[in-house]
């Protein structure tokens, strides 16, 4: 993918992923590898639950959107377009907003997201190669974590879930 070669792509990714990264401590690598952009609804998700969160996985949410090249939201049109979409599939809020704005995008794209209902919905709407994991998007940036990747981050992982989805989708 051309996303990988020249680092150009613009990698739009949800809370989940955003969670991750600061877990194992590659969100800087991240966040200087690619042009890093999400969703209001994904920035405001990874503050809760952060009482349950060990202090090293905190996230100053100031920080977060000062190393963001972008933060969007979606209107109400770009949510019922999505939604006209997808039928029957139930994505979580930040994830629906992540997905309505994608669809507006004119530029190179990848967008990564851990969530099956997600993955489904860029095979649905027919960009599954534009879906990443956050393994790769580690590896396309050179970087190494100390702690290893949760199983729904990795390459093999969603490798499995994509040829599922595929499979079970048919038409569309």
């Amino acid at each position: 993918m051309s996303a990988s070669k020249n680092h150009q792509a613009c990698v739009l990714v949800d809370t989940n992923v955003i969670i991750e990264s600061y877990r194992i401590g590659c969100w800087p690598a991240l966040a200087g590898g690619f042009r890093i952009e999400t969703v209001e609804e994904c920035v405001t998700k990874t503050q809760t639950g952060i009482q349950r969160r060990r202090p090293e996985e905190t996230i100053d949410r100031e920080q977060l959107r000062a190393s963001l090249a972008a933060e969007h939201q979606a209107s109400d049109k770009e949510l019922a377009d999505l939604a006209i979409r997808i039928p029957g599939i139930a994505l979580d809020q930040g994830e629906e907003s992540l997905w309505a704005h994608a669809l507006t995008r004119n530029d190179v794209w990848v967008l990564c997201s851990p969530d099956k209902a997600s993955l489904r919905c860029g095979v649905r709407i027919g960009v599954r190669e534009q879906l990443v994991s956050l393994e790769e998007l580690l590896l396309w940036v050179g970087h190494r974590p100390n702690a290893p990747l949760k199983r729904q981050y990795t390459k093999r992982w969603y490798g499995g879930v994509i040829s599922r989805v595929v499979v079970e989708e048919g038409d569309y």
